[in-house]
Order: C-alpha cells, then structure tokens, then sequence
C-alpha cells in the first residue's frame, strides 16, 4: 500500500494527490495538525457558547439568510441542516479517483488549521478514505463560488450517518456504509457543517489529477511526433537545441530536445540525409513550438494548483494568534476556473496538431509513399481510415469543450453571491478533454507504429523505437481490418496510467 505524507495542511504534493486518488495511497494526521486544529476549535467553542457576537456559520444562516440570528440551543441543528439543504446536486456522479482526492483535499484543509473543524470530525473523513467508503456525489450543481458547495455536502453527508456511499463496489446508504466499515457517525457541532462544504476541492481534485495526465500528454505527444517523423521521413534539423536557444521558450526547448532524443540513431533518418525536400509540414517541423506552449500553460496551472493543495478556502476563517474568525472569500474559485481551463486549452492543442499528422500518415498525397490508408490491399481493407476520423471528431468535439467555462457568471443566493467561478464546469470540461487527447493520441501512436514498419528493415531512432515495442505490446500489426477500439482504448490508458511514458524512460532516460 501506498503510504502519502501525514496530512499537515502545508505540503502536500500533486503526486500525493495521484497516489492517493488512483494509487490507494494511505494517509493520516500528522500530530502539528491536530494541535493546530485542537487550537481553532477552541477559538470556535468561544464564539459559539461565549459570545454575542454574530459570526458567520455559527449563530447565523448562511448566504442572503447572514442576517438571521442562531439560537445556541440550535447550533449543531444549524450545522446538520447546512449538510441536508446543500446535497441537491444532479446528474452522474464523478469519478472515484475525483471524489477520493476531494476527500483528502478537504482533510488537508482542515489539517491546516484554520477551520475550526475537531480532529475527531476530520479523524471520521480520513478513515472513510482509508477503509475504501466513497461517498456518491452528484457532478452538476456548484457555481465554484462559496467552493463546490453542493458536492461537499454531498461528500460530507455520510459522515454523519446519511447521503449514500459505495463500499466495496456496493452502493449503500450512508450510515450501512459506514457500518460496514467498522466506523460510526458523528454528531457535528458549531461550524463543523459549513467547514465541510466551504472550500474548492472538487476544482483542485480535476487540477490535481488533470495535470498529472496532461504532463504524461506533454510526453507522450513528443513521443508520438518522433515516431510520425520516422515514418515520413521527415528531417530532425527543426529540432536542434540551437534553433531552439534563438527563441527560448522553455517550453519549446523541452519538446524539441525530447524529439531529438527520441530519433537518436535513426537508419531511416540516415538514409534520406541528402534527399531532396527542403521543408517539412508545419504539423513536424513546429510541434516543438506548438506542443512547448502546451507546456508552458501547463506551468501556470501547476503554479495554480501547487498553491491551492495547501489553501485555507474556509469562510469564515479561524486565525488563532490573532483570536479572530473572519469572513472572507479566500472559497472563491477563479484561479481554479482559469487554471482548468487553460488545463484543456493546452492539451487540446496537442491533440489538434496529432491529428494533422494522422492524416499525414493515411493520405497517399502526403505521406511520402506509404500504402494508402496504411494497409495492403487496400479497398478489401480499409486500414486506418476509420481511425483518423475519430481523431477528427475527438479534435472537433473538443474545440466546443475548450470554450472557457470561467469567463461566466450569474448570481446566487438572491444576490448575496453575485459573482461566482463556474470551476466546476471548467472541471468537467477538462476531463473530457484529457480523455479525448489520450485517445487522439493514442491513434497517432497506432497508425505511426504501423507506418514505421513499413520502412524495415531500416530502423527509427531509439526513442522512436522503444515506443513502437510498447504500442505492439498492446495492438499487434494491423494486416487485415479488425475493430480497433479496443486497441485505441488499450493504448489510451497506458498513456492515462503513465505506463508509456515510463517504459520508453526506461530505455531512454528521462524525458523533459
């Protein structure tokens, strides 16, 4: 078993997120953050039971409702019909591996203290994803404003006994669910409802997780250039690291020298040194250009989401020095909303261009004599045809997805919550993105393995190579048409799980 960091609140790491979310990862509370906890609770016992004071959350209702005094008699009710009036989401559910790192994102929020949330409470949400409870959460109804407020409550309801949850592949309701984990629920006090729905992290878990598959896409589109320049014998100049210094995006540079290594002792470069063309299509000669500022707006977004890992998105919040619970709107969801949407503008672009090269690699016009279609008797077969036109429609369909969902508002709660993020739908939006790249390029990878061997026996390039064994290792050779769905599908998850970037590594050392 995976084993992540204790939970501090101030260091937890993107691969943290991937480790727990898909790996199973373990985690649990490290002993400062139970004290930092233990502190905030204190200071939240005191405005709840010892003031007169209105504080927001703890002896008012919530949104327009601000101005509504709390009996302190009705504290804890206040709290559990918080949790009950907020879980109305619609529609499917997300991904387990989005609900699991939002559970743990939420755990490390009120680790860090600032939440006033008891360490029992936050205890209860790490045992839930420890021992495999998985809430069910609606994925349509957060704004991204006061955070993902609806899929919060959603993930919280369990916790005190209600909502649903999947154990064990089993869909029970939320206090069987706990049950079966050997676990019991709670019982909220002051402010413990509104901690756990203030906050971004369902927007932080699409990043988290998005860009750990949007940086293997970064890779694996490289990859799969070098082999596509194999097979149509196109030159490796483009990609020579002083080119590259003469406009030194970084970004372009790390494409560029990935290429350059992955066609290291290229027979097939070889033998068309001294042919006659002088330019290759825009799609080989400017993929570093083009794929390197995919890498560069990966950057912001890994900047974005580095900072939000270990955010205090809470309202109010709890700044114990100073004794103060105080309303904010450090909840708000913009530099999320921008950054996933810049998330599946920059992956979009790889794919856009993979496809341009697919159709390099099938149109006899363009691909420097290969078989029509990339087959034999072609017209009895039809070869890669078929393919290509998926790519087009996932680079299509795309194109429609990558219109930024964070550029909208409109406003909540009878005007109280006038601008709102819209990050949960940027969210969304990226993940079919990210799966829509992965299996564009997982097509290109396909049809340029089988281009490259029409070649033989001259050889590609190392890297090259090495990438064409691990597609073969999932799809054989394509000699008569057979449904490739499943191989699409196959090498589409390899790319997902890392696994294609790591085995060409292996071979060729790490790439940029």
């Amino acid at each position: 078993m995976i084993e992540a960091p204790a939970l501090t609140g101030e260091d937890l790491r993107v691969e943290d997120v991937w480790a727990v979310a898909v790996g199973g990862g373990r985690v649990d509370l490290a002993p400062e953050a139970r004290e930092k906890m233990t502190a905030a609770r204190m200071l939240v016992e005191r405005a709840a039971h010892g003031s007169n004071e209105h504080t927001y959350g703890i002896n008012t209702g919530f949104g327009r409702f601000v101005s509504q005094t709390i009996p302190a008699e009705l504290t804890e009710e206040l709290q559990l019909r918080l949790l009950r009036s907020h879980a109305c989401g619609v529609g499917d559910p997300y991904p387990p591996e989005v609900i699991r790192a939002a559970m743990l994102l939420r755990a490390n929020a009120l680790a860090k203290g600032n939440s006033g949330a008891r360490v029992a409470t936050v205890e209860l949400l790490v045992d839930c994803l420890n021992r495999g409870v998985l809430p069910v959460v609606p994925s349509r109804g957060s704004v991204g404003a006061s955070g993902d407020l609806a899929p919060l409550a959603h993930l919280a309801l369990p916790l005190v006994g209600e909502g649903e949850a999947w154990v064990e592949g089993e869909r029970l309701e939320g206090g069987a669910a706990l049950a079966r984990a050997g676990l019991e629920p709670i019982r909220l006090q002051a402010k413990e409802g509104l901690s756990l729905v203030n906050g971004t992290q369902f927007m932080a878990a699409f990043a988290a997780l998005g860009l750990v598959r949007a940086r293997r896409l970064a890779k694996t589109a490289d990859l799969a250039c070098a082999v596509s320049v194999e097979a149509l014998q196109g030159s490796r100049s483009s990609f020579l690291p002083e080119v590259q210094a003469l406009r030194p995006h970084r970004g372009q540079a790390a494409s560029a020298a990935n290429i350059l290594r992955a066609l290291e002792d290229s027979a097939i470069n070889e033998a068309h040194r001294w042919c006659d063309r002088v330019q290759d299509a825009y799609s080989l000669r400017c993929a570093p250009q083009v794929h390197g500022a995919s890498r560069d707006l990966l950057d912001y977004v890994e900047y974005t989401v580095t900072v939000e890992l270990n955010a205090a998105t809470d309202n109010p919040l709890v700044l114990v020095e100073q004794e103060l619970l105080v309303s904010n709107g450090n909840f708000h969801g913009q530099p999320l909303a921008f950054a996933l949407d810049a998330l599946a503008i920059a992956v979009s672009e790889l794919a856009n261009i993979s496809e341009r090269r697919i159709e390099r690699l099938v149109n006899p016009n363009l691909s420097e004599g290969l078989p029509a279609f990339l087959v034999v008797e072609g017209g009895l077969n039809s070869g890669f045809m078929i393919p290509q036109y998926v790519a087009a429609a996932l680079v299509s369909e795309n194109k429609a997805l990558c219109h930024p969902a964070s550029v909208d508002s409109i406003p909540t709660s009878a005007g109280q919550e006038d601008h709102v993020s819209m990050g949960n739908a940027s969210g969304l939006k990226a993940w079919q993105v990210l799966g829509n790249v992965e299996r564009a390029l997982a097509i290109e990878l396909l049809a340029g393995s089988q281009a490259v061997e029409f070649l033989a026996p001259l050889q590609p390039g190392v890297g090259a190579e090495a990438t064409r064994r691990f597609v073969r290792s999932l799809s054989p050779r394509l000699k008569e048409d057979r449904p490739l769905a499943g191989d699409i599908e196959a090498v589409a998850a390899a790319i997902r799980d890392g696994s294609l970037v790591a085995t060409v590594e292996d071979e060729l050392g790490a790439l940029a």
